[in-house]
């Protein structure tokens, strides 16, 4: 039953989103298509359920040959790679709307484990891998909230980006997501969706652990 409901409620509101966000779309379709490479969005293979790669739908935010210039996969705060207009959508995380679309589909859910890249997914190992994408990838998600300034702790960090990634927030990363098969249920993903909103409204005063008392301890 609950699946039912989840994938129902990720169908209503994915279209009422879009009904709501088509007037923000536009203007930003077309100031993408005649700025930096021209380029509106941007599709990438993640993981998905079952460990099965998809396309993610976002808006394009940094040069087309991006994977291959400066920390590849992995972007850092004021990275030189991103464009004008690009800076603006990450920070207020637009560029990751395009991915009502993949809920649409059925690739994601409005709730799940972030879908991430596979140099990314296999530093997990196949076995937690494979028990964390079990279920639907998420737009957001308990690892996507608390780590929504992600390139902000890479920069501040002494280590290289990729071990830093590897070594610190990839194990909790994976605590997060263990917690949330272990929590996850219809009231909760209603609740992970509003404090998403929170977050991105008021990022400063925001403070996950206030919401949750039995998270897994952080690592940094």
């Amino acid at each position: 039953m609950y699946l039912l409901f989840k994938r129902l409620l990720d169908i209503l509101v994915s279209l009422f989103a879009l009904l709501i966000l088509l007037p923000l779309f536009i203007p930003i379709i077309f100031l993408l298509a005649l700025t930096g490479e021209n380029e509106v969005f941007y599709f990438q293979q993640r993981i998905g359920k079952n460990s099965k790669y998809f396309n993610i739908w976002k808006f394009a935010t940094m040069l087309k040959n991006s994977p291959t210039l400066g920390t590849g996969m992995i972007t850092l705060r004021n990275d030189p790679r991103v464009t004008k207009v690009g800076k603006f959508l990450r920070k207020t995380k637009i560029n990751e709307l395009p991915q009502i679309i993949n809920i649409l589909l059925g690739d994601m859910s409005l709730v799940g484990p972030r879908p991430t890249v596979k140099k990314h997914a296999d530093a997990y190992g196949d076995k937690i891998r494979d028990e964390i994408y079990s279920i639907k990838p998420g737009l957001t998600g308990i690892g996507s909230i608390v780590f929504r300034d992600e390139e902000q702790l890479i920069s501040n960090s002494e280590m290289e980006p990729f071990e830093f990634y590897k070594k610190i927030i990839i194990p909790y990363k994976v605590n997060l997501e263990k917690w949330y098969l272990t929590k996850r249920s219809f009231l909760l993903d209603i609740k992970l969706i509003l404090l998403t909103a929170i977050s991105v409204i008021s990022p400063s005063k925001f403070k996950i652990e206030n919401w949750f008392d039995d998270l897994p301890k952080r690592n940094f």
